[in-house]
């Protein structure tokens, strides 16, 4: 087995060994990327990020969603949607992403190399199966971004073509009738409401209080009204204790306030585990922990100084966006560039449930526990020409200001457009801003960017807020 040298080996191809491997390259580097699939792209593009992402825009396409509320009429299909039109655009934009990436990587110069990766000692990888096996890659430096994968506890029946997890439920024969989604995280909730927006009777089972509690409170809520006004059966607090795959048609689930669900498919969507298990860490001096995370310390070094690790195998947030910046910390810090070696404090998440959800900095509930002084500034999309416009009465926009300076603190969007909206509070924060910078800002006419505007408003003079009228009716 012949031994190549490299100044970087990435193992991984995903969104974080992929931007990883691009910025060592624009560095002047020699680098190899390790991916064990035929296709770069990880879960990121293969199987969560960029899919789900897709399969929720064909869902509000073929549906006529957006245009119910907006002309008061269904104009959902009057037929089934076959799996065909709803899986064609998610390959076609799947398939062009993967391109894009490889002709940028190839273009840089990075060598890409597909097989299974272990390593053989602290620097050396060696490629032991795939269309590339038999070699061996010295690196100086080496980055773990193998990624994640769902859990499948040996509870669960997967064997039955009915039970699938959020990777195989990209090959479904038919689009169900029935739905039960088991988890409530974002990928779980993410896939109820797709579903649901094609008119499949969704359940979706998890076992905490809240609806993705990590939210704020108020958009937690807001959130869970919003789906279940779309049709998905909200079971929180509630546990499967048994799934009968014994009768052809249904799969019936057993839960824990004794209530029986029948559905013709199952989703099962309770997490995910580290992909460490080939690596043979040990060889490298390393060790895993629960849900075989790799540790890191600051700038993602491993406790072996020229190994990193970054992206989903390291846990939480574990989402493609932040592992692509814990990549660039990793890397610039590896080679000494000049170029900012901290992680940002301020990561937005989004969340493309219907509606989207966004977020960035503190909520309501973190902010008390803090115990710093706050007020709070709402506004409606249907409050402005532009939410009318794209008929959207559920969604808001909420900020959070430090009462003393009017500094912004956290920005909490539900609606269409979320996860874009969200970014104009973001920059606001990255600069220190508040409620001054938010006020000297002229938006276009009719946008909703002008919610900005709205909420920073009633922030400063809560009784323009409809909201409060009546409160402070009473407290005079």
């Amino acid at each position: 087995m012949d031994t190549k040298e490299y100044d970087l080996v990435i193992i991984g191809g995903g969104p974080a060994g992929a931007a990883g491997a691009w910025i060592a390259a624009l560095l002047g580097k020699r680098v190899a990327l390790v991916e064990k699939k035929q296709n770069l792209g990880g879960a990121g593009i293969n199987t969560g990020t960029i899919p789900s992402k897709t399969l929720r825009e064909t869902a509000l396409a073929l549906t006529g969603w957006r245009s119910r509320d907006l002309f008061g009429v269904d104009l959902s299909l009057r037929r089934e949607a076959t799996v065909d039109e709803f899986f064609h655009h998610e390959k076609r934009v799947t398939s062009n992403e993967r391109d894009r990436w490889t002709e940028e990587l190839t273009a840089a110069g990075v060598e890409i190399v597909h097989g299974t990766a272990t390593f053989k000692d602290a620097h050396t990888v060696a490629v032991l199966d795939g269309p590339d096996q038999d070699r061996a890659l010295r690196g100086d430096y080496i980055l773990i971004a193998t990624g994640s994968s769902p859990v499948r506890s040996g509870d669960i029946p997967f064997s039955d073509p009915r039970i699938c997890d959020s990777n195989q439920i990209l090959e479904l024969t038919k689009v169900p009738k029935r739905l039960a989604v088991i988890g409530a995280g974002v990928i779980g909730a993410e896939y109820a409401s797709t579903f649901a927006a094609l008119d499949v009777e969704v359940f979706l089972i998890d076992g905490r209080a809240e609806l993705l509690p990590f939210l704020d409170r108020e958009i937690s809520q807001s959130l869970r009204k919003a789906m279940e006004r779309a049709g998905v059966q909200v079971r929180l607090q509630e546990r499967v204790l048994q799934i009968d795959v014994s009768k052809p048609d249904n799969v019936s689930l057993h839960l824990s306030s004794g209530t029986v669900i029948e559905v013709d498919t199952v989703l099962v969507a309770a997490g995910r585990v580290s992909n460490t298990a080939e690596l043979q860490l040990p060889n490298a001096g390393l060790a895993v922990g629960p849900r075989n995370l790799v540790g890191v310390k600051q700038h993602y070094q491993t406790d072996v100084p020229h190994i990193y690790a970054v992206g989903d195998v390291i846990g939480p947030p574990a989402l493609a966006s932040t592992s692509r910046e814990q990549a660039r910390v990793a890397i610039v810090h590896m080679f000494g560039s000049r170029i900012d070696e901290e992680l940002s404090a301020l990561l937005p998440n989004g969340i493309y449930t219907i509606p989207e959800v966004s977020t960035v900095g503190e909520s309501e509930e973190s902010l008390a526990k803090k115990g710093i002084d706050f007020i709070v500034g709402h506004a409606r999309y249907d409050e402005t020409a532009r939410g009318e416009i794209i008929g959207d009465n559920i969604g808001f926009i909420k900020l959070l200001f430090a009462r003393e300076d009017k500094r912004l603190l956290g920005v909490h969007v539900i609606g269409e457009h979320a996860t874009e909206l969200v970014h104009l509070g973001l920059l606001v924060m990255m600069s220190n801003g508040g409620a001054e910078l938010i006020h000297r800002t002229c938006f276009n006419y009719p946008t909703l960017g002008n919610l900005y505007t709205l909420a920073t408003r009633r922030a400063l003079f809560p009784q323009i807020d409809p909201r409060n009228r009546e409160r402070l009716k009473g407290e005079k």
